[in-house]
């Protein structure tokens, strides 16, 4: 069952009420309906609410306005190959398929990356590729990358991941020591280095090193 046009309405009022008013972003988060990527029958009522919810393996699925202001903070193009870290859910690379050319996500937890993959299959997503890997190496095998994006804290952006950005690439991610202390910043490389910009307070899991055990 297909979400329906007053909850596609919901949505898009709680993307634009939190400053979400990229366009085309808005049009990729109408095309993908996030009950697909929720725990269904745990909280399937709940899928279109601007709200983070539980998944498997004790991570989340973000809430829809982060997922929207993260994707237009990486202000990309057709053209781009986006790497994101932290599968999840799949909801926010199902996102990113819409607007990209392709999409590399790492999972550390087997069975998000089947579950999320099984979901990819189903909507017909044949631009995204998944990994079980550790994501905080990257994909150094893939770089660079035009975009990349990180929906795990780490305390500062990752050496790794900095390094496997393009220079005019764009990285957006959190950054703290807490789970309570967390800044979404955008990342941009320059031919000279690397300039930053805070954009706003968020909450995310972790970043950690190695394979999930479940």
């Amino acid at each position: 069952m297909s979400w329906t046009p007053e909850q596609k309405m919901r949505l898009v009022f709680a993307l634009r009420s939190k400053g979400v008013t990229d366009k085309r972003v808005l049009t990729a988060m109408e095309q993908i309906d996030r009950g697909l990527f929720v725990q269904q029958g745990l909280f399937s009522d709940r899928a279109y609410d601007d709200t983070p919810l539980p998944i498997a393996c004790g991570q989340t699925i973000s809430q829809p306005s982060i997922v929207g202001l993260m994707t237009q903070a990486l202000q990309v193009t057709p053209r781009d190959k986006v790497l994101e870290l932290g599968t999840g859910s799949g909801y926010q690379a199902a996102v990113l398929s819409q607007l990209v050319r392709r999409v590399y996500t790492v999972e550390r937890f087997k069975r998000l990356v089947d579950q999320s993959q099984a979901v990819f299959d189903a909507l017909g997503l044949t631009n995204i590729t998944t990994f079980l890997a550790d994501g905080s190496h990257g994909l150094p095998d893939h770089a660079p990358f035009d975009r990349i994006i990180v929906t795990a804290a780490a305390e500062d952006p990752p050496g790794p991941l900095l390094a496997q950005l393009r220079i005019g690439g764009i990285m957006v991610l959190p950054v703290g020591q807490s789970d309570a202390v967390q800044t979404l910043i955008r990342v941009r490389r320059t031919a000279e280095g690397y300039d930053y910009d805070e954009l706003c307070p968020v909450r995310f899991v972790p970043l950690l090193e190695g394979l999930g055990r479940e």
